[in-house]
């Protein structure tokens, strides 16, 4: 069952994956920074590595998965300076709601997710360690950088060189550098700052840079060496690239083996971005949308494509959901164990095997849904069920999934009280035999958004299109 193949963007191809432990796989996810509530470009990281993670497991593999909580930086600083609170009731309030939120979406938590504040001593560690093998200086200004331009292999993982890199320069300039490339690695305290923000250490009073926190993090609770470290495509340069110049540094030796990077969330075909005000929370988005209809929006597209969001692909997205669930309306599961040696089984292990190819694996599901629809067989019926279930899909009862609001406003303007009311009306309607009557109320309902269909016996089933 096992030949996994993964899109490692430091070899740019394909690899088969084979870990560094036999049976085991340790994966860190660069987390949240919480300062504010999560976006939908989070929502995209927690679901594609939450499916990531499901899939490791399902093939058997001993998974310890770390995503990791930044939670002290100048942008947190900044925001509880504003709000004149302290920075660990600031941060705890919006790790609470990045949990409520993951819980929403069906992300099951980490089996790790540390707190960079718990990993200061750590992180000094690995500076000392990376001064005295001459990768960093200590600054005019009282800051600790780290001199990219010592480390041979820097730009690896973007695949570019210095020469490339200096030319399209993403970082202020800073004289007390030696190079516009070098990164901070540990901030000395400005004046003003609020004592919560800084910690004491041989090069003074500071914070620790952005960088090194997940390569302490990481190298701490996973090894100086581990499989699959994972983020968000912007996070390839400068992070990750510096995450293994700090890394490779300390330990001399390769710091991940396979570096698995999503594609951006576009907006209306457009980068997400709060400047061009095209900026959506995840919570603002399940205001108005179901939880599994945006797992499953984001889960049917490669994880390395670019998801472009609007409300008409979430309304597509509900509406193919609608008939998987369909499908399941009328056979119930025969609840066997999942059958890997039938063929859309097989074809869904090959198209996850194949770099956790989503897409083609949701074409599994509605391929699996048109034979149950066709054989009413309860054995196809659990391998839809259960094989969706691998992606965190299909896990609610599916009446109660039709009958709820796609759109979660339009549930004000038709109760299901209300609705049973007029099928009930309809039903009179009939046994008077005034089939116009009962035509015109049938047709009312859709209208209305609300679906009517005749089962045998006389009952009438309802679902909202």
């Amino acid at each position: 069952m096992n030949s996994l193949r993964i899109y490692n963007t430091l070899a740019r191809d394909k690899q088969n994956f084979v870990p560094l432990r036999d049976g085991k796989v340790c994966m860190y996810v660069c987390g949240m920074t919480v300062y504010d509530y999560c976006h939908i470009g989070h929502a995209r990281v927690m679901v594609v590595f939450d499916i990531v993670q499901r899939w490791l497991r399902t093939l058997g593999y001993k998974v310890t998965y770390v995503r990791n909580i930044t939670d002290i930086d100048d942008k947190i600083i900044r925001r509880a300076v504003e709000n004149g609170e302290p920075i660990s009731a600031l941060t705890q309030r919006f790790i609470t709601a990045m949990h409520e939120d993951a819980d929403a979406l069906g992300v099951a938590r980490p089996d790790i997710e540390p707190r960079a504040t718990d990993f200061i001593p750590q992180m000094l560690g690995m500076i000392d360690a990376l001064h005295a093998n001459g990768y960093a200086y200590h600054a005019k200004d009282g800051d600790v950088h780290y001199a990219v331009r010592k480390f041979a292999n820097y730009g690896q993982l973007s695949d570019k060189s210095i020469e490339d890199l200096r030319a399209g320069e993403r970082v202020a300039a800073n004289d007390a550098k030696e190079d516009p490339l070098d990164f901070v690695l540990w901030k000395k305290a400005k004046a003003g700052e609020p004592e919560d923000s800084g910690w004491n250490s041989k090069w003074g009073r500071g914070r620790p840079g952005w960088h090194i926190e997940c390569s302490a993090m990481g190298c701490t609770l996973l090894g100086e060496r581990f499989d699959i470290h994972g983020g968000g495509m912007d996070l390839q340069f400068p992070h990750h690239e510096n995450e293994i110049a700090q890394s490779e540094g300390v330990t001399g030796q390769q710091f991940v083996n396979y570096w698995m990077h999503n594609g951006f969330v576009q907006i209306d075909s457009e980068k997400m971005s709060k400047s061009l005000g095209n900026f959506f929370t995840i919570r603002e988005v399940l205001e108005k949308f179901d939880a599994e209809v945006v797992r499953f929006f984001i889960a049917r597209a490669h994880y390395r494509s670019p998801l472009n969001y609007s409300d008409v692909h979430i309304d597509d997205a509900r509406n193919a959901l609608t008939r998987l669930y369909t499908a399941l309306k009328d056979v119930e599961p025969d609840h066997q164990p999942l059958d890997w040696n039938e063929p859309n089984a097989q074809r869904f292990q090959s198209a996850m095997n194949d770099d956790f190819n989503t897409s083609v694996a949701v074409s599994v599901l509605f391929d699996l849904a048109s034979d149950v629809n066709r054989t009413r067989d309860p054995a196809l019926a659990g391998q839809l069920k259960e094989l969706a279930g691998l992606l965190g899909l299909l896990g609610r009862d599916p009446r109660a999934f039709l009958q709820q609001a796609g759109d979660k406003g339009a549930e004000a303007g038709m109760t299901p009280q209300e609705i049973e009311a007029k099928i009930a009306e309809r039903v009179a309607t009939k046994q008077a035999k005034n089939y116009a009557e009962a035509d015109r109320i049938r047709a009312a309902l859709l209208e209305a958004g609300i679906a009517l269909e005749d089962k045998p016996g006389g009952s009438t089933e309802w679902r909202r299109v």
